[in-house]
């Protein structure tokens, strides 16, 4: 007979390999939230539908699955096995193809794997000496199931996100909402298209990541970018790089509609608003940093977007920078390897940033992707589809106006497609964007607008989603999980699906083998100041109207060329600005669409 301390050690053993495939479940949950088989594979049993077997058992196969394979041995189940310290992936993936099973995910914190395989399978892949345990994924539920957000699951639900991916209780206060599940409101179908709402299902939502807004500014008292507990705005930094800026609110509308795309959420308006809940970004958790680098009036040079980059860079571990957005283009073709603002975007990237740019809106025209940034490789580019009116990708088609094409260097451009018309997004009040198309606003909150701006941001959000879920990930993971085939959601073109992205453990990496902008010195990214026609900028606490009242923290910058002044003969982008059109939007007054 087993002793009563033999069977308390055998459950403390068990209670620790969960314990240690806690950061691997949140993954594996995504696909129970999902309604529909992803991996085309079926959910473990519900742990009442087997027979215990006797506790104290000392073998490394959990009990469990003991029992399965002695009723049931043909049962497919999701397990998910330990090896011994020293067992290398490679060896850990061979035996485990030597007894037929299917390996969907790699557990490295744990030197583990997740395996589906059948229930005699399990038992004998237990056998073998290089496995320390085999224990059944018990966290996933059965299709069919509660959802994550089910009230039922509340309480494992606080605890999972006190101590899993979330995080704990970051220094811009509480996680906020841990999954958003009611969505009766909803009006949109880009988030569907995505499929993030099965993320936001399982808690999934940006929370703790900051997302910076590189853009006209973005108005961050609004209620659509609170916190859950109405305590504070999530666009947690404010930092303003154009010289001629006046104030650190969006005047002019663009960045307010791109950090809606990103991160906004209607959940967080008052609950008798009539706007409640209709209209929720890809990552309505994320905080957002809000980089005004456009005067007043939406104008800005390519260098005041060098000097927002390099806040982010600058800053990146203060507020936990992992994704920039540019939703803007130069108006001077350039090389990668020369153009000046290419080699801030690769700055970024080098230093841990993932930067996601918007295509353009120049359609098949020649040159339609050769302007910084949308030429660079490192950066995610992003072309814009019509879902026309479903959120089903396979009736997705590209906008006509969206950029597409070769690069001067021969990159292929977009690396990737997202929903960019008729797309609804928080309203700056009182800004250009108000004034501009009366017919495109809903109600004095939202409006509708058309571009690879609306696309970029898209992208973004689904950044911050993984980001979440894999911290550890760098930006060339997180780009080669994006354009990954097994995470394609359509055949005919390259968009994604966010779950099938989230599930990736071991992602491929992307943008092996590039040549850097010959401004970055080393393999660390710095930018040769030297070999560049600006200085580094410095950075002090703003004061009077560029000091945003929403934040908490606001920046200004002492911004200025080497010597104080730019020579025009010596570079291309110091008389480069931006247009009403080329911030890359079109305004849509179109009453169907999302």
């Amino acid at each position: 007979m087993t002793s009563s301390s033999g069977t308390v050690v055998e459950r403390l053993r068990w209670m620790s390999v969960l314990v240690a495939a806690l950061a691997a479940s949140a993954c594996l949950a995504l696909v129970a939230t999902l309604g529909h088989d992803q991996l085309g594979a079926q959910s473990s049993p519900a742990a009442g539908s087997v027979t215990p077997a006797p506790a104290g058992s000392s073998a490394p196969l959990d009990p469990r699955i003991a029992s399965i394979a002695a009723h049931h041995p043909d049962q497919l189940l999701d397990t998910i096995v330990q090896f011994r310290a020293g067992v290398s992936p490679a060896r850990a993936r061979w035996d485990v193809s030597r007894i037929s099973g299917r390996v969907f995910g790699q557990l490295h914190i744990i030197n583990a794997l997740a395996v589906r395989l059948t229930a005699q399978r399990a038992r004998w892949l237990a056998a073998n000496p290089d496995v320390h345990a085999v224990s059944l994924n018990t966290v996933v539920t059965p299709e069919g199931g509660p959802l994550p957000g089910d009230p039922a699951q509340a309480d494992a639900g606080a605890r999972f996100d006190a101590r899993g991916p979330l995080g704990p209780r970051g220094p811009w206060g509480p996680p906020g909402r841990a999954r958003i599940s009611d969505l009766s409101q909803l009006q949109t179908t880009y988030d569907q298209t995505l499929g993030v709402t099965s993320l936001w299902r399982a808690g999934i939502t940006g929370t703790g990541v900051g997302v910076a807004v590189i853009d006209t500014g973005v108005d961050g008292q609004l209620p659509d970018f609170q916190s859950a507990d109405r305590q504070h705005s999530r666009v947690v930094v404010s930092a303003v790089t154009n010289p001629n800026a006046g104030t650190a609110l969006d005047t002019y509308g663009h960045g307010t509609d791109v950090a809606g795309i990103i991160a906004g959420n209607g959940l967080d308006r008052d609950p008798t608003d009539p706007l409640y809940g209709r209209y929720i970004g890809v990552a309505p958790n994320a905080n957002l940093i809000s980089i005004k680098a456009s005067d007043d009036s939406g104008r800005a040079t390519v260098l005041d977007v060098i000097y927002g980059l390099q806040f982010a860079v600058d800053h990146r571990a203060d507020y936990n920078i992992r994704v920039v957005n540019l939703s803007l283009d130069s108006t001077t073709p350039q090389s990668y390897t020369t153009d000046p603002l290419d080699a801030a975007v690769e700055s970024a990237w080098l230093h841990g940033i993932v930067v996601v740019a918007a295509a353009g809106n120049r359609g098949t025209a020649s040159d339609a992707v050769q302007f910084a940034p949308a030429n660079d490789p490192y950066a995610v580019t992003v072309g814009a589809v019509d879902e026309n009116g479903s959120s089903n990708p396979l009736q997705d088609t590209i906008a006509p106006w969206s950029s597409r094409g070769t690069t001067q260097d021969g990159f292929q451009k977009p690396d990737l497609y997202a929903p960019g018309a008729h797309i609804v997004s928080v309203l700056a009040p009182d800004s250009t964007f108000a004034h501009m198309c009366p017919a495109c606003l809903i109600g004095d909150s939202y409006i509708r607008t058309s571009g690879t701006s609306m696309a970029a941001p898209m992208i973004s959000g689904l950044v911050a989603d993984l980001l979440q879920l894999h911290p550890d990930w760098s930006p060339d993971q997180v780009k080669g999980a994006l354009l990954s085939p097994l995470a394609a959601s359509n055949p005919a073109l390259p968009e994604v699906d966010a779950v099938r992205a989230a599930v990736l453990f071991d992602p491929p990496l992307a943008d092996q083998g590039l040549t850097p902008n010959h401004l970055i010195s080393d393999a660390n990214g710095d930018i040769d100041y030297s070999q560049s026609s600006w200085s580094q900028s410095s950075w002090s606490q703003a004061t009077g109207p560029l000091s945003a009242s929403f934040a908490q923290s606001s920046w200004s910058c002492s911004c200025g060329a080497s010597g104080g002044a730019v020579d025009p003969s010596q570079s291309s982008w110091s008389t480069s600005s931006w247009s009403t059109s080329s911030w890359s939007t079109y305004f849509d007054d179109s009453s169907t669409g999302s």
